[in-house]
Order: C-alpha cells, then sequence, then structure tokens
C-alpha cells in the first residue's frame, strides 16, 4: 500500500513539473553516458524522462545483484513448473540478448534483487506514472509510438521520442513456448495481481496505448529498471 500511495505522488508531482526528456542524454543509447551495471558485469545506460531516470537497454544479466546465480531454464516442462526465478534467451538461443536482453518469469521479479543496486524494477504505478507523463507531453493516445524504437518493429517503427528505445523481445509464455519477437515487447512490474498473476505492461505493432495487463507469473518478460 505505501509503494503505491508513493506512486500516485509521484503522478501528481508529475503534473505540477511536467514531462520532458532531459535534454543532457541523448536518445541513442551508444551515446549514453554508462550509469549501472549489474553483478553480471553488464553495463547499461539510461535516459532521464520526466522524473524518472529509466535504463534504455532491457535487463540482460544472469545474476541477483547480491551475486547469486539465476538459473537458465530451457525445458519446456521445466520452465513451466517453476515457482522460483529463472531466466531463458528467447527460443534458448543467445543471438537475441544483445539486441533484446533476456526474459525473466515474475518469480525473479519478486526477490526484489534483480536490477543493479540502486535500480528496481518498476512497480505498475511507476509505469502509469511514465504513461501519464507521455500523454501531458501530446501523446495522448500514441504512447506506442513515442516509446518504440526507430527500427527493428515487423510492422510500424516508433519515433522514440524520449530515448526509452522499446523493442519487440517478445515473450516466454508458462509453457514454455516463445512468441511474438519482432512484434511485441512486454516488460514485468513488480506489483502481484494476486498469487497467480503479476502486472505487467506491453508494446505492439498494431497498437497506440501501452497495454497494462495481469499476466502468469510463469510468463517470460523483459525487464527495464527504474533508477530508486
Amino acid at each position: 500500500m505505501k509503494k503505491i500511495l508513493l506512486g500516485f505522488i509521484a503522478i501528481g508531482l508529475l503534473t505540477f513539473f511536467g514531462c520532458k526528456k532531459d535534454e543532457g542524454n541523448t536518445n541513442t543509447n551508444s551515446n549514453n553516458p554508462i550509469v549501472a551495471n549489474d553483478a553480471d558485469g553488464k553495463t547499461y545506460a539510461s535516459v532521464i524522462i520526466g522524473i524518472q531516470e529509466w535504463m534504455t537497454d532491457n535487463l540482460r544479466t544472469i545474476k541477483y545483484s547480491d551475486g547469486i546465480s539465476i538459473p537458465n531454464v530451457i525445458g519446456d516442462a521445466e520452465w513451466g513448473n517453476l515457482s522460483t526465478g529463472a531466466w531463458s534467451n528467447y527460443d534458448n538461443d543467445s543471438q537475441y540478448e544483445t539486441t533484446y536482453g533476456k526474459l525473466y518469469n515474475w518469480y525473479a521479479v519478486e526477490t526484489g534483487k534483480l536490477c543493479p543496486t540502486s535500480w528496481h524494477v518498476p512497480i505498475d504505478a511507476d509505469w502509469t506514472v511514465l504513461k501519464d507523463c507521455l500523454g501531458i507531453n501530446g501523446h495522448n493516445g500514441t504512447e506506442v509510438v513515442a516509446l518504440k524504437a526507430t527500427s527493428g518493429w515487423s510492422d510500424g517503427n516508433g519515433t522514440d521520442d524520449y530515448g526509452f528505445s522499446g523493442l519487440p523481445g517478445g515473450a516466454c509464455y508458462s509453457n514454455g513456448y516463445f512468441y511474438v519477437i519482432g512484434d511485441s515487447g512486454g516488460w514485468w512490474s513488480s506489483s502481484e495481481y494476486d498469487t497467480l498473476n503479476a502486472w505487467g505492461r506491453s508494446l505492439g505493432s498494431g497498437d497506440d496505448y501501452v497495454i497494462r495487463a495481469n499476466e502468469s507469473k510463469g510468463n517470460g518478460f523483459s525487464i527495464r529498471c527504474l533508477k530508486n
């Protein structure tokens, strides 16, 4: 409840201060400063959007922030039976990692140790702050176009107005089936919906709105970390 309340306070502050990309960061990932290193030694850049600082890449770590390894589970049955944290590359193929990052089930999110120190997996209200930020800055109803990268989408690239550089990394469903790479990107929040599901957000090739949905905790989605 405390986290949800803080989220709504942030929305109010956002309305007061307005929303724009920090002109100190570019919207080209390669030019953004390196701001974080995960426990696996991989580096990430960020961009400031309104009152929030988001990583510009999906998470790729194979270790929690305390250095403990996250299991890589590749079997369909094994993935479907999980109730603990795990990661997978799309289609169990490492070629996708550099562009799209890794896919994590929600049990990895639940540990609170998935993002680097001083960063966190956004709660559901954090995603709402981002959406509302875009809305009050002229992108109401077209948030997806503003967040999508300018290339990499099979049907309709975005304008990437803020440097978020959203890519269609696909998903691994709870039955171990990989789906929609090139067409859709899904990201977890750390907010639980019920004992079986948690809240997530997705960008799709044919969508104008950012989709909010509760998804099976066994699904594998991308992670974007948010600065504390």
